[in-house]
């Protein structure tokens, strides 16, 4: 990678007058055709209504975050923020430091979005600035262009402070805070510039809590998806499904290779960044005992024959929406007696949590159905030291030593979506068709915990789906990666050529 040169100073370019005349002369003229509108961007708008009847009057301020360094003069690939995505349409890496304004008119708001566009290329920045620049980055768009693009009128990033002022003293003013912290601090400072009678601090308070008010409502906006998320969210599914099955296929040679968590982690991440803009959150490629670990996301690890992969990844779109898929798989190909013991304990208590995701209940009930199962296969094993009811009680909870985590959360252009909403919106809200969820129970015996048999400590088992509410029920969007044990083995022995006995 070429390093940047505008945060080492040490290393700085100097440029001549004769270069800086050369440099900008002999470029073909670009084309002026107009990039197609995204299919996002319909859907986008008929958002930005909903959040412009929320608030109205109001003046209203979504960044998409901008540029993190990963390290010295380098920066991470850019994601914008997801609000700011799902209002604008724009996904991969568009646009960082742009900003979405809403301001009011008197029959709701009009859009702008504010970016920094491409520069021309008699321009310092077209040759020099080694973070926007067109010879570093690649081409940035026109104003124009973007605006066809999203759908949204376009201004300079150069406006935005004026922008924001204009009319400060009359118009109340959010602002999504962690999306962008000098976009924060900018609309704290008019803030602080306008006359208050009230204490300052109570001001404060109140432009906090606004800006609270914003964040939630942009988060619960995103709890039922429209029929475009859905069928992005299928799309993710299926080609997640697609990269499963290359995992498998290159399973003997991960054992071969050594480190085989890392191959697998690459095998999944080619086909991520192949077919849609990456991973949707770091893949989990535990083998053995790793898979006791929650978030094992190192992946450093040998692969045994003899042990499981449990394998948690999805792939990210170009719009930003994601899958989010475990899978448990014997890397022999065959579970031995004890792995399909666990194994099949978990499958019972993932197809409770499925067949308890309906409409009209309520989130938490998916959890208390599948952790019932749990609770009931971890005493009959003898290793709750209290009866399932015991500790399904509000002040028991020892099954959760084997599986802490809860079995469901949102899914859509976060992994781990709308997790801003308010807790009776979430946790404690009714199911609605059009809502997305996981349903990921799991059992994890770590190696070297003794109260547990020891033909299942190392093991680890979690198997999760993709899960639409319907107005009948559910849909298991994910249900294209089989799921019994047998259905396993057959799956994965089709695609490693072995042969059945």
């Amino acid at each position: 990678m070429s390093e940047r040169q505008v945060e080492s100073p040490s290393r700085q370019s100097t440029f001549s007058d004769a270069f800086r005349a050369f440099i900008g002369t002999g470029w073909a003229p670009t084309t002026s055709d107009l990039p197609a509108r995204l299919p996002a961007a319909g859907p986008a708008e008929q958002r930005r209504r909903a959040v412009s009847a929320a608030f109205p009057g109001e003046r209203l301020v979504v960044p998409a975050g901008g540029l993190k360094v990963r390290s010295n003069d380098t920066d991470y690939r850019f994601r914008p923020n997801s609000a700011f995505a799902h209002l604008t349409g724009l996904g991969t890496d568009r646009e960082p430091e742009a900003v979405l304004v809403l301001d009011p008119t008197d029959t709701g708001h009009d859009a702008t979005l504010y970016f920094k566009p491409r520069a021309p290329r008699d321009s310092e920045e077209f040759f020099a600035d080694t973070r926007y620049g067109e010879l570093w980055v690649g081409r940035r768009p026109t104003l124009d262009e973007l605006a066809e693009l999203c759908g949204i009128r376009c201004a300079s990033i150069d406006d935005l402070d004026n922008d924001l002022a204009k009319n400060a003293d009359t118009t109340t003013i959010r602002v999504l805070r962690v999306a962008d912290p000098a976009i924060t601090a900018k609309v704290d400072e008019i803030r602080a510039e306008q006359p208050e009678e009230a204490d300052r601090a109570e001001v404060l308070d109140q432009d906090q809590t606004r800006d609270h008010d914003l964040a939630v409502m942009l988060a619960e906006l995103r709890l039922v998806k429209d029929a475009f998320e859905i069928e992005q969210l299928r799309e993710a599914c299926v080609r997640s499904a697609e990269a499963f099955e290359a995992v498998v296929a290159q399973l003997p040679e991960a054992v071969r290779r050594g480190r085989g968590e890392r191959w697998i982690e690459g095998v999944f991440g080619l086909h991520a960044r192949h077919v849609g803009n990456a991973v949707g959150y770091d893949t989990i490629a535990a083998s053995g005992d790793h898979a006791c670990t929650l978030h094992w996301i190192r992946n450093d690890g040998d692969l045994d024959a003899d042990d499981l992969l449990l394998m948690d990844a999805g792939i990210e779109l170009d719009t930003l929406y994601t899958a989010d898929i475990t899978r448990t798989m014997p890397i022999s190909g065959r579970f031995s007696d004890a792995q399909r013991e666990v194994y099949e304990a978990v499958l019972e208590a993932q197809e409770a949590g499925i067949a308890a995701a309906r409409p009209g209940v309520t989130f938490s009930d998916v959890h208390k159905a599948a952790v019932a199962v749990l609770a009931r296969r971890l005493e009959e094993w003898g290793i709750l030291p209290v009866t399932a009811e015991e500790s399904l009680a509000d002040d028991g909870g020892q099954h959760r030593r084997w599986m802490v985590h809860g079995t469901s959360h949102h899914l859509g252009i976060d992994v781990h979506d709308c997790a801003q909403a308010r807790k009776e919106a979430y946790k404690e809200g009714e199911l609605r068709p059009g809502m997305i969820m996981t349903v990921e129970p799991g059992l994890y015996f770590a190696a070297d915990d003794e109260l547990v048999p020891e033909r299942f400590r190392g093991i680890g088992v979690r198997i999760e789906d993709d899960i639409l509410i319907t107005d009948s029920g559910n849909e298991n969007l994910s249900a294209q990666l089989p799921r019994s044990s047998h259905d396993v083995e057959s799956w994965m022995a089709r695609i490693m050529g072995h042969i059945e006995h």
